[in-house]
């Protein structure tokens, strides 16, 4: 008898986000979980900082004019803290509708943002809270770094080997073949959208990164879930405050995808302004034929000529260790002799 693979239908996220909303946002967040369960998917997967929306004041003009606007305080407000009440209704209705989701997020720690993708179990629990390693460009004003732990994948019961990098992550060869060398089996590839600076920066456009996904999947002969948040003209609105402006982000740009381990476009795609969930379904077996052809960290690889150095250690900011006590305050402390 041969090996039973899992087979399942998957959701992916095409929506604009109540930007700057923690809760409004977070109770859309619940609803699309909600309509994906009632239509039988197994996996759900959120855009890049879908929660409070993808912070695209640091695109539009200065640090100082998005501080004067209120824009940073905003975000770091509706920023989402893991032991919140929010955090807590998002893990419920998760373990309601008894799905595996895969939410994008800016992550409150302390004083600091990161940008995060939550993987949350059926039965709510937390799989892991993984941070982007590096954030790119201008993100760097907002948000701090993942570390080396934040690259892995998690082997999930009737959901395979499941991993997530967000955006420009896969641009990144060597932590792109670090998720490949673990078998990754699915992957989520979140975006935030593709309207930014259209169309004169081609490598933030639509084409540029659904390849970065495309790609992704046929080189890691993996299925790529590749969700993409869209801008809305209320946000266009609040920070469009001058007519030049208007030029550098534009309503609309959703291109979320689905693409199979042979690089396969597995969904019908939603018009660049429509929000809605993609589906399909996936059988993991189709995985066994993709790397027959070319096994990236298998036999496709030459350890012997390339290979990588990876430390997976998390980075911790504070060891906390005791000194010895010395020889004088030991004695001391001995209680004396009858």
């Amino acid at each position: 008898m041969g090996i039973e693979h899992p087979k399942y239908k998957v959701a992916v996220v095409q929506a604009a986000p109540l930007w700057l909303d923690l809760d409004g946002t977070v109770d859309k967040t619940i609803r699309l979980i909600e309509e994906a369960a009632e239509n039988g998917a197994k996996l759900i997967a959120f855009p890049e900082a879908f929660i409070p929306g993808y912070p695209w004041h640091i695109w539009m003009d200065s640090p100082a004019w998005a501080i004067g606007r209120g824009f940073v305080q905003r975000y770091f407000d509706n920023s989402l803290a893991y032991d919140s009440p929010q955090a807590d209704k998002l893990r419920s209705a998760v373990r309601r509708s008894g799905l595996t989701a895969v939410l994008g997020l800016s992550e409150r720690d302390g004083g600091s943002l990161y940008l995060a993708q939550w993987l949350l179990g059926p039965d709510g629990e937390t799989i892991v809270r993984r941070r982007k390693l590096r954030p790119t460009h201008a993100e760097r004003t907002v948000y701090g770094e993942g570390d080396g732990s934040d690259l892995a994948v998690h082997d999930r019961p009737g959901i395979g080997r499941l991993g997530a990098l967000c955006c420009w992550e896969h641009l990144q060869p060597l932590s792109k073949y670090a998720m490949y060398a673990q078998n990754e089996q699915v992957h989520v590839a979140a975006w935030p959208s593709f309207s930014l600076y259209d169309p004169f920066a081609f490598a933030l456009g639509a084409e540029v990164n659904n390849a970065a996904s495309r790609v992704y999947a046929v080189e890691g002969s993996c299925f790529v879930l590749a969700p993409c948040a869209t801008v809305s003209q209320a946000m266009v609105d609040e920070l469009c405050d001058r007519p030049d402006k208007h030029a550098l982000l534009h309503a609309g740009g959703g291109f979320a995808a689905i693409y199979g381990p042979d690089g396969s476009s597995l969904a019908e795609k939603l018009a660049p302004d429509q929000e809605g969930l993609l589906y399909a379904d996936i059988d993991l077996g189709a995985i066994g034929v993709a790397k027959n052809a070319a096994d990236p960290a298998g036999h496709y690889s030459r350890p012997d000529v390339t290979r990588l150095l990876f430390n997976k250690t998390p980075a911790r900011r504070v060891e906390h260790f005791s000194l010895p006590v010395d020889g004088e305050a030991a004695a001391e402390t001995v209680a004396p002799t009858s």
